[in-house]
């Protein structure tokens, strides 16, 4: 049972670097599951069991960070860390994460511009993840007002992943300075609301 475990997670790390290869040599618009699969030499039997369509393989992609981004933060409970301080480790720390991917994600982000559909589909799992991150800095994301911080989050961390985009500094300072400013101003908006 285990080795067909280990199995299932190779072949998804397999499918999602070939994805990302691709979308840097051809573009993520002109990117097929044939072309994964002959990339990933995997049987369409064997892609299949994994994926139905492209916006499958960008939540693996995107499940794939997430676990990155779990494993390096390391929250203590009780914590000194204030909710947007920790909001900012973990955002910063999946950022950084990104720039491992950079090239291919670039590729994808830019391909929503011809088909924004995919970019719809995606905002679901997104806005799961950024549910979690919610959890993890120490926020509650249950409830209507956890909902409303859930969308609030996600919006800061799409207009902060534009400047990420943009940002060809070692340090990613621009995308430091831009998330630092956009939690702030969250954080002000929040405290006026009686979040």
């Amino acid at each position: 049972m285990a080795a067909k475990k280990d199995k299932t997670v190779d072949i998804k790390a397999r499918i999602v670097q070939c994805a990302l290869d691709l979308a840097v040599e051809q573009g993520w618009e002109y990117t097929t599951l044939r072309d994964i699969a002959q990339r990933a030499e995997l049987t369409p039997a064997e892609l299949f069991s994994v994926v139905d369509d492209k916006s499958d393989v960008l939540i693996l992609l995107g499940r794939q960070i997430d676990q990155v981004v779990y494993e390096n933060v390391s929250l203590s409970e009780g914590g000194s860390l204030s909710v947007r301080d920790a909001l900012f480790d973990i955002l910063m720390e999946r950022f950084d994460v990104l720039n491992e991917y950079r090239e291919g994600l670039v590729s994808i982000l830019d391909s929503f511009k011809f088909d924004p559909k995919e970019l719809v589909i995606s905002l679901p799992h997104l806005c799961k993840s950024m549910s979690r991150t919610l959890e993890m800095s120490g926020a509650s994301s249950s409830g209507v007002k956890g909902a409303l911080k859930v969308v609030g989050l996600t919006g800061i961390y799409l207009k902060v992943l534009r400047v990420w985009c943009e940002d060809d500094t070692q340090d990613l300072s621009k995308t430091m300075a831009a998330l630092d400013k956009a939690l702030e101003r969250a954080e002000n908006w929040a405290d006026t609301l009686g979040f």
